[in-house]
């Protein structure tokens, strides 16, 4: 059985991807970014040569939003140029590459769910230099080249918005959050079994290549996921307050609409990811339990 092999493996999604591998006993190997620069083409092809692995999942990238606006050609070799890289040694060895990006391609003005093949117009560095990295490649790996997008990803192993969240509602009496951007909240453990299945399915010939949407279904605002997790908490969700976007101004513009719809894993067989709000409800006492642990009182 030839393995797997996640890049960004230290990461969050990286860390959910490797867990449900070993579920089913899927031989991985985890590269993290001391193991691997996907900025230096000649480390990615001798990785790939080594290993030759089945199924490549990219989760390696630049995430600090704001500073990629001052820093834009950092971002842009690690999201832009590392894909490509990634994308050129995939075809050296027949790999499915899985590559993960993000809403922030979109401008985020719609008021209905993107489709797949939405136009893009990011608004921020980080979004162009996304852009330019599904951009490679889709172009270098036209067959068996996937582009993943995702939102608002949350999960038990790094920082995000739920673990932030858990660690006010314990602190503050009350909490603003803005209640102008809507999203889908989405787990990375559920992210990381339909990235297992579609990789499955890519090997299998029954998921086309292209672009995908990996987000969780429903959709809701900042605000109504901060009350959905102080319930879930037993805390009082009155002890949040909606605010504006303007009450928290970033380098970086964030996507006021960034609901992205689900129609091509229809294509490829695979259900779309289950509601944010189930999802949460598993997912919560997971990701306390982890922030207990690491923080004990």
């Amino acid at each position: 059985m030839r393995n797997w092999l996640v890049t960004g493996a230290g990461g969050m999604l990286g860390q959910d991807i490797l867990a449900r591998l070993a579920v089913d006993g899927i031989p991985a190997v985890a590269a993290t970014r001391t193991d691997l620069d996907i900025t230096d083409p000649a480390s990615v092809r001798a990785a790939l040569a080594a290993h030759r692995p089945a199924v490549l999942i990219n989760c390696a990238a630049w995430t600090a939003v704001d500073d990629a606006e001052s820093r834009e050609d950092e971002a842009l070799r690690i999201n832009g140029d590392g894909p490509g890289h990634l994308a050129s040694a995939c075809a050296d060895t027949g790999t499915v590459l899985l590559h993960v990006s993000t809403d922030y391609v979109f401008a985020g003005n719609a008021a209905t769910p993107y489709a797949e093949d939405a136009p893009t117009a990011p608004r921020s560095a980080y979004g162009r230099t996304k852009l330019a990295g599904e951009r490679a490649v889709l172009k270098t790996l036209r067959d068996h080249g996937y582009v993943v997008r995702t939102a608002w990803l949350y999960g038990a192993g790094g920082p995000n918005f739920v673990r932030t969240m858990i660690r006010l509602a314990g602190e503050r009496d009350t909490l603003e959050v803005v209640d102008d951007q809507r999203g889908q909240p989405t787990w990375g453990a559920d992210l990381a079994g339909l990235l297992y299945d579609l990789g499955r399915g890519a090997l299998a010939g029954t998921a086309p290549g292209g672009v995908y949407h990996g987000t969780s279904s429903g959709e809701t605002t900042w605000y109504g996921f901060t009350r959905e997790i102080f319930r879930l908490l037993g805390a009082d969700p009155d002890r949040v307050r909606p605010t504006t976007s303007a009450a928290f101004t970033r380098p970086a513009p964030r996507p006021a609409y960034s609901v992205l719809g689900h129609d091509r894993f229809a294509e490829a067989g695979i259900t779309p990811l289950r509601d944010w709000r189930t999802a949460l409800i598993e997912a919560l006492p997971e990701i306390h339990r982890a922030q207990t642990k690491e923080n004990p009182a």
